[in-house]
């Protein structure tokens, strides 16, 4: 079991928790112009780093994301940030 640290809700187990995405990867744009190659690509193509990764969740409990780094190897939580324009982070 492994605990991600929610900035609205506290620490909580990761099953609370469902990946979204690779943080900074970008949908191929105009959308028209997109071929069936590089949509695959996005959809189904992941780096998958060997340690530090940079991925945002979203914590199914209270529904908000949040931009998580951690390590892949050893999977030590690095950061745990809410994604601008979401809620209020709990002091």
């Amino acid at each position: 079991m492994q605990i991600f640290p929610c900035p609205f809700c506290g620490p909580r187990d990761e099953t609370e928790f469902h990946f979204a995405a690779e943080a900074g990867k970008h949908r191929p744009e105009p959308a028209p112009e997109v071929t069936d190659t590089a949509w695959s690509d996005y959809l189904y193509g992941a780096d998958a780093p060997k340690g530090r990764a940079r991925e945002v969740w979203v914590h199914l409990t209270c529904g908000e994301f949040l931009l998580l780094t951690r390590d892949t190897v050893t999977r030590e939580v690095l950061d745990a940030t809410a994604l601008p324009g979401r809620g209020e982070a709990a002091t």
